[in-house]
């Protein structure tokens, strides 16, 4: 939990609006031409699933993971919260410019295009830049070791759908290759 009932509320506010806007701008896609199959989204949703868990419920973690190794006080989930709107916003400035393309699994629209607009200028996934963003100023804010687990497993599965996402643009756009070499994939000019 974290200390700062400000931060903790600040916080929490941000994280509802960004689900708030995820949920209600789903509604508005193409039509999907091609999905993943289930073994394959399974493979990225389970560890997203363990990080909700991890932050959202510490009552049933066990104590070590709700230990602190960030010492106490308000600076840390001042700046927390700080890093939590910047990544939530740059993943929704992403997910606008990715428009009707968008989906919450690997797929191939009706009338897909490739986006090399905005954030998708500098990196090739930046919903998941910004989500990380925003996970790191959550696990800043908490403080505790459940935290640099739930990172490490949302890190994890979004390495593994980019795999994916990243499979799927190449056949279905001859270009891809030459964006990938000119963009990173998650954090410009590191990788």
């Amino acid at each position: 939990m974290i200390p700062d009932p400000t931060s903790r509320l600040l916080i929490g506010a941000l994280w509802l609006a960004w689900i708030l806007y995820w949920w209600l701008s789903a509604r508005n896609v193409k039509r999907t031409r091609w999905r993943e199959p289930l073994k394959a989204r399974l493979r990225h949703r389970v560890p997203l699933m363990l990080v909700a868990l991890l932050m959202g419920a510490p009552g049933l973690l066990p104590p070590p993971l709700t230990r602190r190794f960030l010492p106490a006080g308000p600076a840390l989930p001042m700046f927390g919260a700080v890093l939590v709107a910047a990544g939530l916003g740059f993943s929704i400035w992403a997910r606008r410019h990715l428009g009707r393309n968008w989906s919450v699994s690997v797929v191939v629209k009706e009338d897909h295009t490739l986006v090399r607009s905005g954030p998708y200028a500098r990196v090739r996934h930046p919903i998941y830049t910004g989500m990380l963003l925003a996970l790191v100023g959550t696990v800043v804010a908490i403080g505790e070791w459940r935290g640099l687990a739930a990172l490490a497993l949302a890190l994890l599965a979004f390495a593994w759908k980019s795999r994916a996402e990243e499979e799927r643009m190449r056949e279905t756009f001859p270009e891809y290759e030459h964006y990938r070499r000119e963009t990173a994939s998650l954090i410009p000019f590191v990788y």
